[in-house]
């Protein structure tokens, strides 16, 4: 009788440890999946990324967007609110993924304007105007590049910037990172190396303040 109660016990035991085992390996493997590995690391910002933000920001929010892309344009308000509401805390890196047709001339051009030290103003013009230089998800260049005369960059330095190689360059690595990470839509965020699995604005604050 007692060792039928020993035996009992010992498979209680062994139960018990293996679905506490299990858990804590799903758990790990979840961390694992959500994070950037550390070779993988350098495809999440490059020297040339533009940064808004403090640089020795506790946080930092990498971006993966597109000019043309609608559900980039909804994102942005929150996402500036966020770095407001935790000014100094956190950084936000920005890539390209120009997955629209003939997006990369909207990066070529909103490129320009960063030369220009115009950068984020150039970029919510686009995402403001988006309607009427993007149709059917094409990029119309013609169209945009005569509405940009509507903001405040100068459009002779713009169009000898567009004639030069220098934003293709950078265009042509963050679509290399973009393939090495397997980003295949825009918006695509990592907060401190973690990917924002559940794709809605709840999910990306929560992302954000667990590492606040």
């Amino acid at each position: 009788m007692k060792n039928k109660k020993l035996i009992f016990s010992s498979i209680v035991s062994l139960f018990i440890l293996f679905i506490g085992a299990t858990y804590f390996y799903n758990q790990n493997k979840k961390v694992e999946n959500s994070s950037v590995s550390v070779q993988n690391m350098e495809n999440l910002k490059r020297d040339y990324s533009f940064v808004l933000g403090n640089k020795d920001a506790k946080v930092e929010m990498v971006e993966f967007f597109d000019p043309a892309c609608g559900s980039c344009a909804y994102f942005h308000p929150y996402v500036k609110e966020l770095l407001k509401k935790h000014e100094g805390d956190i950084k936000l890196v920005f890539r390209y993924a120009p997955f629209h047709k003939n997006s990369n001339y909207a990066v070529k051009m909103l490129e320009g304007a960063r030369a220009q030290g115009k950068f984020i103003e150039v970029l919510e013009f686009m995402y403001s105007t988006q309607r009427q230089w993007v149709q059917n998800h094409v990029v119309n260049p013609q169209i945009l590049f005569a509405l940009l005369a509507k903001t405040t960059i100068d459009m002779d330095k713009l169009a000898e910037f567009m004639n030069t190689n220098e934003a293709d360059k950078r265009i042509i690595q963050d679509l290399k990172d973009v393939e090495v990470l397997k980003i295949d839509k825009t918006p695509t965020y990592y907060v401190n190396g973690r990917i924002l699995e559940t794709f809605n604005i709840k999910s990306l604050v929560e992302l954000v303040d667990s590492e606040l």
